[in-house]
């Protein structure tokens, strides 16, 4: 889809409609290894992009649809709105004036690290987070106390209610690591559901990390605080069940 270049670069957060088009003029645009002088260039907005348009001398942005997988670091937020540091600050200063913005397909709490989502196109957030497409979660935690051994079966039998709710929870698949410790995939986004989880069976969570969504692993090469871009292998494993579960 062609594109006017200064509407473009101002909605990757580049700066202002002139803002973009003072760098357009002042040689600072590049796209195929000439300068970009016409303020109203346009350009195809294909996924190659980066490869072709530079900004002040760096490959521009990756333009929508932009989904990333980040390892989300302990102590920051997945939200705009709650205190402290936002996972948005791992990511460049200009992309929080991305049009349209970058949104996490579900969230972690500051307590809990791991593999989350991050993305721009509001289609595939709802695909991952709607329910009917049971798209399952896996958490590794460690616990207060050791495990009693009825967990698994009651997480499994879809019947557990938590506080304050009024529909049992989706059936869950505990696996025991130790007497502390267990992975436990879960299909469903309620709010600190793993933490209530083990709380309704009198347990407390000391330390939550998420390493799986539907069957794509966090790789063991992105460091706390890391992101990429996902790829399409990357979503296509989101969408596939795996064999563990």
């Amino acid at each position: 889809m062609s594109v006017r270049l200064d509407r473009l670069l101002a909605n990757l957060g580049y700066g202002s409609r002139r803002d973009v088009q003072a760098m357009i003029t002042g040689d600072d645009v590049v796209l195929d290894g000439a300068p970009v002088r016409k303020i109203d260039a346009k350009v195809e907005a294909t996924p190659d992009l980066p490869e072709r348009l530079f900004v002040e001398g760096q490959p521009v942005d990756p333009p929508p649809p932009l989904s990333l997988i980040l390892h989300k670091p302990l102590g920051v937020v997945c939200s705009h709105r709650e205190p402290g540091r936002s996972v948005y600050e791992l990511f460049p200063r200009r992309w929080r004036a991305r049009q349209p913005v970058l949104s996490s397909i579900g969230r972690l709490d500051g307590d809990t690290t791991g593999l989350l989502l991050v993305t721009d196109d509001g289609g595939l957030l709802h695909r991952i987070i709607s329910p009917k497409n049971h798209v399952a979660k896996r958490y590794h935690a460690t616990l207060a106390r050791p495990i009693e051994g009825h967990e698994a079966s009651l997480f499994a039998a879809g019947a557990l209610m938590l506080d304050g709710e009024d529909k049992p929870l989706a059936p869950a698949h505990l696996e025991i690591l130790s007497a502390t410790t267990a992975w436990l995939t879960i299909t469903e986004g309620r709010y600190h559901q793993v933490r209530r989880m083990f709380a309704a069976v009198g347990n407390h969570v000391e330390a939550l990390h998420r390493d799986r969504i539907g069957g794509l692993d966090l790789p063991e090469d992105l460091e706390p605080g890391r992101y990429r871009l996902l790829s399409q292998a990357d979503l296509a494993a989101v969408f596939t069940v795996p064999a563990t579960t």
